[in-house]
C-alpha cells in the first residue's frame, strides 16, 4: 500500500519512524536532540525558539530517511504555545512545559470565569499552569506588548505541520491537540473565543480543527501531511488502545486515561476531558505521586535502586502485615489534598521489617492509582484491561501487585516509540482513507486470577485508612 512516517517532536528531541502503511512494521528510524540551551539552575527550558524543532527534524530525517515516504504524521509535546503576529512570525519564543509562573495565572483565570465548575462545564478542564490558556494570561500580564502583537495561536504540532506545508494561509489542528488548550471543548467540538479574550485581552486567530482522517495538506514535493495531534493522543493511537482500555502511566507522578464514547463533565475538575486521535474521547485523571513514592522508600531503606526495592517487597505478603502507606508525599491532586503528607499506619512489632515497608510502598502507589482509575469507573467508563506504561512497569513487584489491586487484566508493553508510531498510523489513515488495523504493541499480559479476592481485601484496607485519615477526601467527585 505504501510507506508512511511518524514524527514525534518531544520536549527534548525529534524521533521519526518510517512504517509500512499496511502492516505498521517499522522500516527505518531517525533521531536527533533539539539544540537547546540548559537554563541556569538546570532543568528543561520553558522558552524555546520553534526553529530548534525544525533543526532537529532536519537532522533526524537526514541520510534519505524519508525516501519513498508518501505521507507523514506529526505529533509533538502538548501545551507548547506559539504566539504569532499578523505576518505569521513568532512574537516571542514558544512557551513550553510546566513553569511555576503559570500558577498565579491559572488561579486568576479560575476566579475570572466563575470558578472551577464553570470552566469544567465550558471546556472540560480547569486551568492548570502548563495549559495554553494559562500561558496566554501570563503573557498578557507580564509581556503586554508581546500580547498585543499576538494575532494567531498555534501549538507545537500545528506549527510544525504549517511549516512543512510551506506556511499556507490555512492553519489546522486536530481534536486531540485542541482539547488541551483550555479554549476548545471536546463536548461541543467548538472553540470558546471568549476564553481566549479573557486570557489574552483580545481575540486571536485559531487553527481550523480537522477530522482524524483528514489531511492538513500536501507539500510542494507531493508529501501528504495528516492532521497531527498531541503526544498523549498519538501514543494511545500507537498502542492501539480502544474502548474498554485504560492506560496507567508510571512517572514520578501518575496519570490514568481511558477511551470513552463521550466527553465527561466533572464539576470538581478531577477529570480532564480530552479528545483522542480517532474521534473518541480520552478522559484523564492525574496523581501527583507515583514512582517518587518508590524512590523515596528505596532511599529510606538504603537500597541502591528500584529493582532491589522490588525484590525486597516480594519477600513480604499481600497487605504488608497490616502496613498501609498513603502515598501523598507531594500533597495530592486525586483526591484533592494539596497540603497533605504521606501517612504510614499499622505499625506493630511484627510489621516493622524492611520487606513490609517495601511492599506497602508498592501497594500504596498502586492503590493511589486505583483511586484515579475508580474515578473514571464511577462515571461509567468501561475498563476491561489496563495498559501499564513507564520503566517501573518492568518491576516484578509492580507486575505482581497491579492486577490484583486494579481488579482487571494488566498489559505491560515492550518499550517502543509509540507516539511516533501513532503519528505514522494517522498518516496511513489520511493516505488510504481507512483506519489502519495494525498489529498491537508487543506485550505481556497479567491476570489477577485467584489473587482477585486478596487484592480486594488490600484495597479495602487502604480505603479504610484513607477515609480515617482524610474523611470525605473524594466528596464532590464522581467517586464520592
Amino acid at each position: 500500500m505504501g510507506i508512511v512516517a511518524g514524527l514525534d517532536s518531544s520536549p527534548d528531541f525529534t524521533r521519526i519512524v518510517v512504517c509500512d502503511a499496511d502492516t505498521g512494521a517499522v522500516l527505518r528510524q531517525g533521531y536527533a536532540p533539539h539544540p537547546l540551551e540548559t537554563p541556569e539552575g538546570g532543568g528543561r527550558p520553558t522558552d524555546v525558539d520553534p526553529q530548534a524543532w525544525l533543526l532537529s527534524l532536519g537532522e533526524a530525517a537526514g541520510g534519505g530517511l524519508l525516501e519513498g515516504v508518501q505521507a507523514i504524521g506529526v505529533c509533538a509535546q502538548q501545551h507548547a504555545l506559539v504566539p504569532l503576529d499578523a505576518q505569521g512570525n513568532t512574537v516571542r519564543p514558544a512557551l513550553v512545559g510546566n513553569h511555576p509562573r503559570g500558577q498565579v495565572a491559572a488561579a486568576d483565570l479560575v476566579d475570572g470565569f466563575g470558578g472551577r465548575q464553570a470552566w469544567a462545564q465550558a471546556v472540560g478542564c480547569v486551568p492548570q499552569a502548563p495549559m495554553p490558556v494559562t500561558k496566554l494570561r501570563w503573557l498578557a500580564k507580564h509581556e503586554p506588548e508581546a500580547a498585543l502583537r499576538t494575532r494567531a495561536l498555534v501549538q507545537a504540532h500545528d506549527w510544525l505541520v504549517w511549516q512543512l506545508l510551506g506556511r499556507p494561509a490555512r492553519r489546522t489542528t486536530d481534536r486531540g491537540g485542541a482539547s488541551g488548550t483550555g479554549y476548545w471543548s471536546a463536548a461541543t467540538g467548538s472553540y470558546r473565543p471568549d476564553l481566549v479574550e479573557l486570557a489574552l485581552g483580545h481575540q486571536a486567530m485559531l487553527p481550523e480543527v480537522i477530522g482524524p482522517a483528514d489531511a492538513a495538506g500536501t507539500t510542494p514535493e507531493g508529501l501528504l501531511i495528516s492532521a497531527g495531534t498531541g503526544e498523549t493522543m498519538a501514543a494511545a493511537f500507537g498502542l492501539g488502545v480502544r474502548q474498554g482500555d485504560a492506560v496507567v502511566s508510571l512517572g514520578a507522578s501518575g496519570s490514568v486515561m481511558a477511551v470513552h464514547h463521550e466527553a465527561l463533565f466533572d464539576p470538581s475538575g478531577t477529570i480532564t476531558s480530552l479528545a483522542d486521535a480517532t474521534g473518541m474521547h480520552l478522559p484523564v485523571v492525574h496523581t501527583l505521586n507515583a514512582v517518587r513514592v518508590l524512590r523515596g522508600t528505596a532511599e529510606m531503606l538504603g537500597l541502591p535502586d528500584l529493582e532491589a526495592l522490588s525484590d525486597l517487597a516480594l519477600k513480604s505478603t499481600p497487605g504488608a502485615h497490616g502496613l498501609v502507606l498513603l502515598p501523598y508525599l507531594e500533597g495530592e491532586k486525586t483526591p484533592s489534598l494539596p497540603h497533605a503528607a504521606g501517612t504510614l499506619t499499622g505499625l506493630r512489632r511484627e510489621s516493622m521489617k524492611p520487606e513490609h515497608l517495601a511492599r506497602a510502598a508498592f501497594e500504596g502507589m498502586l492503590c493511589g492509582l486505583g483511586d484515579a482509575l475508580d474515578v473514571l469507573r464511577g462515571r461509567g467508563v468501561d475498563v476491561r484491561r489496563v495498559f501499564l506504561l513507564g520503566a517501573a512497569a518492568e518491576l516484578p513487584a509492580v507486575r505482581a501487585v497491579a492486577p490484583m489491586l486494579f481488579g482487571t487484566q494488566v498489559v505491560v508493553v515492550q518499550p517502543a516509540d509509540y507516539a511516533a508510531i501513532g503519528a505514522a498510523r494517522q498518516a496511513a489513515w489520511a493516505l488510504t482513507g481507512q483506519l489502519p488495523q495494525w498489529q498491537g504493541a508487543v506485550s505481556q499480559v497479567f491476570d489477577p486470577g485467584e489473587e482477585l479476592a486478596v487484592g480486594q481485601a488490600v484495597r479495602q484496607q487502604y480505603l479504610t485508612v484513607r477515609e480515617q485519615s482524610h474523611p470525605g477526601a473524594f466528596s464532590g467527585t464522581p467517586f464520592a
